[in-house]
C-alpha cells in the first residue's frame, strides 16, 4: 500500500518538510517488513510518531532530575518505592545532570548490556524513532537491517531508522495485533505501558484512528 505524504504528517504529526525527507524510507521499510494494510500503516504511523517526537528527535532524551528518577524507576531511585509522593535517594541524587552516567546506572547489566564501567549503558541508549534500546537488542536490529558493524547511532539516520522501527514493530507480533486493531496491546508492546497520560496514549489512538480512515 502506497503511503501519500498527508497519511504520513497525519500519523505521525511531522511537518511538510520533514515528511519530504522521511517518506520514501518508510515507504521501504513498511514494504520490506509487511507494514502494508491500513491499519498495520496507521499504527505503525501513530506510534513512531510519539515516540520520536513527530521524527524529530531519534535518540534516548535522559536529562532527568532527581525527582524524575525516583518516579521512573522507583524501586531503584526512591527512598520508598511504594510511598506516593517519591522521594530521591542518595544514588538519584549523585546521577543529577549527567546524562551518560544515568544511562551507565539505569542500563547496566540489562538488555545485553555489561556492567555500569562497561559504558554499554550509554552507548546502547535507545536510538531510532522507536527507541531500540539494550546492546542485545540493537545487535539484533543492526543484523535484521543489513547495518552489522555499525555504530548504533546509525539508527537516527532516516533510512536505517525507517528500517529499526518498521523491523520492531513487525518482530513483536504488531502487524498481527493491528490486523486486530489492538491499538492499546500495540502502544504496551512499543512503551511499555498500556495508553495513559505519560505515554500520549490518547494521540496515538486518535492518530491511529484518523491515519487508517484515510487510507480506507
Amino acid at each position: 500500500m502506497i503511503i501519500s505524504k498527508e497519511v504520513l504528517m497525519n500519523g505521525t504529526g511531522c511537518a511538510s518538510g520533514v515528511a519530504d525527507v522521511w517518506l520514501p524510507f518508510i515507504q521501504e521499510a513498511c514494504d520490506k517488513f509487511n507494514i502494508n494494510t491500513a491499519n498495520r500503516i496507521a499504527a505503525f504511523l501513530a506510534n513512531v510518531g510519539v515516540e520520536s517526537q513527530q521524527l524529530t528527535v531519534f535518540s534516548e532524551n535522559l536529562h532527568y532530575s532527581a525527582v524524575g528518577l525516583a518516579k521512573t524507576w522507583p524501586s531503584r531511585y526512591a527512598v520508598k518505592s511504594a510511598a506516593e509522593l517519591k522521594t530521591p535517594n542518595e544514588l538519584a541524587l549523585s546521577l543529577v545532570g549527567d546524562p551518560e552516567k544515568i544511562a551507565n546506572n539505569v542500563y547496566a547489566d540489562r538488555l545485553g548490556n555489561g556492567d555500569e564501567q562497561s559504558g554499554d549503558g550509554w552507548t546502547y541508549r535507545g536510538q531510532g524513532p522507536i527507541q531500540i534500546t539494550g546492546k542485545a537488542n540493537i545487535t539484533r536490529c543492526l543484523a535484521a537491517i543489513g547495518k552489522t558493524g555499525n555504530p548504533p547511532t546509525v539508527l537516527q539516520d532516516p533510512e536505517a531508522g525507517s528500517l529499526s522501527a518498521a523491523w520492531f514493530f513487525s518482530s513483536t507480533g504488531c502487524n498481527a495485533l493491528a490486523d486486530e486493531a489492538k491499538i492499546s496491546e500495540i502502544v504496551k508492546v512499543i512503551n511499555g505501558q498500556i495508553p495513559c497520560v505519560a505515554n500520549q496514549g490518547t494521540l496515538r489512538i486518535n492518530r491511529f484512528r484518523s491515519a487508517a480512515a484515510m487510507m480506507e
